[in-house]
């Protein structure tokens, strides 16, 4: 049996961006197989409950072959083990991403001897981040440029007090 190769793209995704999906789709034409692992931090307090960022993230990767949504919690090496991953996989925005992004990635490889593949934001998407995209919606702002159309749907959901 062949060895596959497996990456791992972890987030909270509350929402995911197109910046995101973007990350996504192309980190799924490098490997056999990419873990998109949505994460749980208590200490986070979050638009979206994890089952609907799970839901939110399984809707925009459905046609993407080989892509898998998990939930994950704890030391982002440990999910990376328990899915198989060969390396993990994060996007970078600016210069300011790059310092905590290395810092993460040092001691990911200092705990794991996994390496990290940071891969360059489309420049298209420089700008986009959950927490923009949270401000210009709740200010009545038009999102549907920065997330997919899931995802406007379940922020207007959010914004007009439904739970979908």
């Amino acid at each position: 049996m062949t060895s596959r190769r497996t990456a791992i793209y972890a987030g909270s995704f509350d929402p995911i961006t197109v910046g995101h999906l973007d990350v996504i789709q192309r980190g799924a034409k490098l490997y056999d197989r990419l873990i998109v692992a949505v994460g749980l931090n208590p200490a986070k307090r979050y638009w979206f409950d994890l089952n609907d960022r799970l839901a939110l993230v399984k809707a925009v990767t459905t046609d993407l072959p080989h892509v898998e949504v998990v939930p994950f919690h704890g030391l982002l090496v440990e999910a990376a083990r328990e899915h198989g991953a060969e390396v993990i996989l994060r996007g970078l925005r600016a210069l300011s991403d790059f310092d905590s992004e290395f810092r993460y990635g040092l001691a990911n490889r200092d705990l794991s001897d996994l390496e990290t593949l940071f891969m360059l934001t489309d420049p298209e998407h420089l700008f986009v981040s959950s927490s923009i995209v949270k401000e210009i919606a709740t200010n009545g702002g038009d999102v549907s440029r920065y997330v997919p159309g899931p995802v406007v749907d379940a922020i207007r959901a959010r914004l007009q007090g439904r739970e979908d």
